[in-house]
């Protein structure tokens, strides 16, 4: 297996549920176990450290989601789209993630004035063609969309969300390396349907039923031919194996309370646009 690029990952020292900003997080009614959370990141951490460099950033005190890196921005070669948040909540992390990606040498895309835009949760690239997927409804303004396709050069695809407890595009919506699809139906508009439907066919389509969508199956760290979630129904699992992927169940529902899972704790530092088969990287 080729060395993944670098992931980003936060320790999750100042996670808890103190505020409301999702369907999932009911703060007074759920409490963290800090213990256990702190023991799921780090075994989520050691597993992906088997086939990626994981780079950390010290977390800071009062922003308890700034361990859902994935949100940090969005990252193609060496540039890089700093997040700005929707949420009163979050605002505060982007000076953080901007610090991070100024040292390590990205070159910042400014986002338009009232852009909001949540990075990597709600924008994915295709691991089979050049486009990026990106997820409007809840987080990030669907005007940003034509403004990505210009800034990258590639043709981007809008997915409206239409289902709150899938509020970013990372929570039901996953490339895979094969050019493949992992995704669940249901929490997209009847024209975002279509639409997926249109650019990726049925076969490489793998549609999952609610029951794995609600453990946020779709929500996964795919690197090369290793898919890395919280869980995994039996008929999911024999579904993406009969698919040449290798699933890795690690337990992560401490970080549910939030509204998050494995690739919400997750940022691959260097992204590039996929290679249509049959064409070489220029």
């Amino acid at each position: 297996m080729v060395r993944s690029s670098p992931i980003l990952m936060c320790p999750p020292r100042h996670f808890e549920v103190s505020y409301r900003i999702n369907p999932w997080m009911e703060p007074g009614h759920v409490v963290v176990d800090r213990d256990r959370a702190q023991a799921q990141w780090h075994a989520l951490r050691e597993l992906l450290a088997q086939w990626a460099e994981v780079v950390e950033l010290e977390p800071a005190p009062g922003f308890p989601d700034m361990v859902f890196t994935a949100n940090a921005g969005l990252v193609l070669g060496r540039r890089v789209v700093v997040s700005c948040f929707y949420h009163e909540e979050r605002k505060g992390e982007s000076p953080y993630f901007l610090r991070f990606f100024e040292s390590r040498g990205f070159e910042i895309e400014p986002l338009p004035e009232s852009i909001f835009f949540e990075g990597a949760g709600d924008a994915l690239f295709d691991r089979g063609k050049p486009r990026l997927w990106a997820g409007s409804g809840w987080r990030t303004d669907r005007r940003g969309h034509a403004w990505l396709s210009r800034i990258l050069g590639c043709e981007v695809l809008g997915l409206e969300l239409v289902d709150p407890r899938f509020y970013h595009l990372d929570t039901c919506f996953c490339p895979l390396n094969d050019g493949s699809l992992l995704y669940y139906p249901a929490a997209f508009s009847e024209d975002s349907q279509r639409l997926i439907a249109a650019h990726v066919p049925a076969e490489q389509r793998v549609a999952v039923e609610a029951q794995d969508a609600l453990s946020f199956s779709c929500n996964a760290v795919n690197i090369d031919r290793v898919v890395v979630l919280h869980a995994a129904s039996a008929a999911l699992r024999k579904t993406l194996e009969q698919r040449g992927f290798s699933i890795r169940v690690t337990p992560l529902d401490e970080f549910l309370k939030a509204g998050g899972s494995a690739k919400c704790l997750t940022l691959k530092l260097h992204e590039e646009l996929a290679v249509p088969a049959g064409k070489s990287a220029p």
